[in-house]
């Protein structure tokens, strides 16, 4: 039998995850199981953190609250990266590339975040990368209000385990979601908010800048002041 072909598939697909931010894979084989993203840590020191994460991860896998959204997931995106990120970054939901790969923001907007990322001297293994909603809506339509509710308490106790400085909600549903409010993303953004310690920035989401590129600049504000406030803590 040849192994070639399987083992360059293979190494690719290992290549990608290290691109995204993955450097700690948990293998894990149950039949009929959904797959979930994996959780970027630093080898020493963290052991207590990351055994909290990866335990919580294991009942967000088992997430059956959204009936249709739980049947038609292929993946469970959990989140990626550092477990004790300064910087979290919170979009709304997972969309087709992030529901066949199970990690978050892998596909075109994807790409984006990452040199934005890349923007302030940051990588992907740095922060922490997560949704509002850990499953894709069909047809990547908005979430459900019963579905923010419903997958809220997960986000807020990813946050609580990670503890970062700063919170950069990525769009209107991440910004409204975390700040409770309706106000628009253009109203929000441009400032820090308070929440739950920590400081929380609102900027437009990726994909919206793939349609409307003339707003980079207004992220580009948006970041100079995270990479601000996180000098501030060296």
């Amino acid at each position: 039998m040849n192994f070639a072909e399987p083992l360059k598939q293979l190494q690719d697909h290992l290549e990608m995850l290290k691109r995204s931010g993955v450097d700690f894979i948990s293998i894990r084989q149950e039949k009929q199981t959904p797959t979930v993203s994996n959780i970027a840590v630093e080898p020493l020191g963290l052991a207590s953190p990351k055994e909290t994460l990866l335990a919580f991860r294991e009942t967000v896998l088992q997430c059956a609250k959204c009936s249709e959204l739980s049947r038609t997931r292929k993946s469970v995106v959990f989140g990626s990266g550092n477990v004790r990120a300064q910087l979290v970054f919170v979009g709304e939901a997972p969309g087709h590339d992030e529901d066949l790969q199970g990690l978050p923001f892998v596909g075109k907007a994807g790409q984006l975040l990452t040199k934005i990322i890349e923007s302030i001297g940051l990588t992907r293994q740095n922060v922490f990368i997560c949704n509002v909603l850990k499953c894709r809506p069909p047809g990547n339509r908005n979430p459900l209000p019963n579905e923010i509710s419903n997958c809220e308490p997960y986000l807020f106790e990813q946050l609580e385990i990670i503890q970062p400085k700063i919170i950069c909600a990525l769009g209107t549903f991440a910004a409204q979601t975390l700040l409770k409010t309706q106000s628009p993303i253009s109203a929000l953004r441009g400032r820090f908010h308070e929440f739950r310690g920590a400081k929380l920035i609102c900027t437009f989401h990726p994909a919206y800048l793939l349609r409307n590129p003339e707003e980079k600049k207004k992220v580009w504000e948006d970041m100079k002041m995270i990479r601000a406030e996180l000098a501030s803590y060296a």
